[in-house]
């Protein structure tokens, strides 16, 4: 940085001794000196948007209404607790969540990406793999965002480029043709990607294995293959052995060491492809908000109407050790007794039983571990009795298990927040993954041994029992990836990739034609989640929770669609305004 402040200084003084005889300082000059023109004149430039990519990833998983916890929230696993009736999500109306807005987030970063692609060539490189490898990031950021755009919403504009001054000509590219360009665009970029590199930096592993996912996507199964078998015979391995900064606590297991959020971009961790970086201790212009897991996915099991005593005061409050480690709970994402209970039921064990780590008792925090924590409370200290709630029948859905392993991220010593989850690294991609995501395309393909040999690698390593070929299913490959992935796979995209995919070979009843109006995703949520088993019975909070098939996607934003007067940006189907639509845009220019 010192070097770019003595040339502001050097310029700033030929400045004033040279426009004192020339009118040229008549003419209107921009406001500051670190404009594109001349900031994007070395690597060093371009590092600096880099670095404003890499900071973007974080947008994943921090602050209160992060894009993690959407997907969750839109998943078997959970739903919007203040948005539970998906009809009521319009183009227009985001209600409490912002499901519709974050669009015009993920766009602002394709567009910090498209700064770096428009302009690479504007310099004469010096070393010819320098451009490469600044391009080949830039391609995997617009490459991410693209897979996370075409999963929420589908069919969108596929900006190529930069966009310099007003444009209202948008034309929609199909969901297709984006993936045609992303794959394009990420073949190139796994050649020139750096094989290691700094924490939070995406290196040709981390560019495999988006890959991967797009190869999924695009139904290039032998391709998806071969891309997750560049990850696992590289660099990388499943952590087995207890690591990192609580591996001398007994009562503690591997998965507990894995999900330290020390730990992960910890050299001893081999299991990561590519983590962000946040950390308390940072400048507070370089840090986040904060992770808000313990926010966003516990119960309120704080709140005066949820923890009241027998004699109707306060049994449970805000204060003391268990709020310290669950924290100030006030979910956006209520999760469902599926990802709580049914998902351990297997090989004649249920969660109280099963010998997987994943579901360990030191790793959750379940519903009977509850207990009045109020010192003034006749029942200080004694279980948690949900028939004193102001609503006892809605037990099952105010007060559930937590991911404890997942969500705790206590606040820092130095740190008097309330509790709702501190600053901390997380995982964008690790190798259990890649191994779950070679099991799919092995499906895909009808090789159900190879893909149990996958399965079965990542679930040796939570102890849980192996399985056999003839037990490989797409539904158990997702309810392996809800057991190992929970708060780290984008959920909703996931669900939906394979909603395409079962709909483009018609399988399941499934076709392209009627995806709106039946498709996978769907039907997996509305059989596994029991919040919409129960819509006739309750109201939670005003609401019925309730899901319709084409809220497999999200609508787009109105103002994105009625700006864009000299060009059309189509809606989904099943939102107000897809009348209009027309047909996509198959191939990209």
């Amino acid at each position: 940085m010192k070097r770019y402040i003595n040339a502001y200084l050097i310029l700033t003084l030929l400045f004033f001794t040279t426009t004192a005889c020339n009118e040229d300082f008549l003419e209107p000059q921009p406001l500051s000196f670190f404009t594109t023109e001349n900031v994007f004149v070395d690597r060093a430039g371009f590092e600096a948007l880099l670095v404003t990519m890499r900071k973007d990833l974080t947008r994943e998983q921090t602050a209160q209404k992060n894009f993690m916890a959407h997907q969750w929230a839109a998943s078997e696993a959970g739903v919007p607790w203040l948005q539970m009736d998906f009809t009521a999500l319009t183009p227009n109306s985001d209600r409490y969540q912002q499901f519709v807005t974050q669009i015009n987030d993920i766009f602002e970063m394709v567009k910090n990406a498209n700064v770096a692609i428009t302009r690479i060539d504007d310099l004469e490189w010096a070393d010819p793999e320098d451009r490469n490898e600044v391009l080949a990031e830039a391609y995997w950021h617009r490459s991410y965002w693209y897979y996370r755009l075409i999963g929420n919403y589908g069919d969108l504009p596929f900006l190529k480029e930069e966009v310099r001054g007003v444009r209202l000509d948008f034309q929609t590219h199909s969901r297709w043709a984006i993936l045609d360009q992303i794959q394009s665009d990420m073949e190139f970029a796994v050649q020139h990607l750096p094989v290691s590199a700094a924490p939070g930096i995406p290196t040709k592993g981390a560019g495999d294995h988006l890959l991967t996912k797009i190869y999924l996507a695009n139904m290039e199964f032998d391709k998806a293959i071969a891309s997750a078998d560049r990850v696992i015979n590289g660099p990388y391995a499943l952590m087995t052995d207890r690591f990192g900064v609580e591996a001398d606590d007994p009562s503690k297991n591997v998965i507990w060491d894995l999900h330290r959020h020390a730990n992960k971009n910890s050299g001893q961790n081999t299991e990561t492809i590519l983590a962000f970086v946040d950390r308390w201790e940072a400048p507070p212009t370089a840090r986040t908000p904060g992770l808000f897991t313990m926010r966003v996915y516990n119960c309120s099991w704080w709140h005066s109407s949820i923890g009241k005593d027998k004699d109707g005061n306060r049994g449970t409050i805000d204060r003391g050790p268990l709020y310290d480690s669950l924290g100030r709970g006030n979910p956006d994402v209520a999760l469902s007794d599926w990802h709580s209970y049914e998902i351990w039921e297997e090989a004649g064990f249920d969660y109280t039983t099963t010998p997987d780590l994943r579901r360990a008792d030191i790793n959750w925090f379940d519903r009977e571990e509850l207990y009045y924590n109020n010192p003034a409370s006749s029942q200080y200290m004694e279980p948690f009795d949900p028939e004193n709630m102001d609503i006892p029948s809605e037990y099952w859905a105010r007060v559930y298990p937590s991911p404890f392993y997942k969500t705790y991220s206590p606040n820092a010593p130095d740190q008097t927040s309330i509790p709702m989850g501190s600053n901390g690294d997380w995982y964008i991609f690790r190798l259990a993954e890649t191994y779950l995501l070679r099991a799919e395309a092995y499906y895909w393909k009808g090789d159900l041994a190879s893909a149990a040999t996958d399965i079965n690698t990542v679930r040796q390593r939570a102890n849980a029992p192996a399985i056999g070929a003839s037990e490989v299913t797409i539904d158990f490959i997702f309810d392996e990836r809800a057991r190992e992935l929970f708060a780290e796979e984008p959920r909703q995209n996931e669900l939906n990739r394979v909603s395409y995919i079962m709909a483009a070979r018609n399988e399941g009843g499934y076709s392209l034609e009627s995806l709106h109006e039946k498709n996978w995703y769907y039907d997996r949520v509305r059989t596994l989640n029991n919040f919409y088993d129960r819509t006739d019975e309750i109201i939670l909070l005003g609401q019925r929770p309730r899901i319709m098939p084409y809220h497999f996607q999200w609508p787009i934003d109105d103002d994105m669609v009625n700006s864009n007067t000299l060009g059309r940006i189509n809606q989904n189907l099943g939102y107000t305004g897809a009348a209009n639509n027309v047909p996509p845009l198959e191939v990209i220019e």
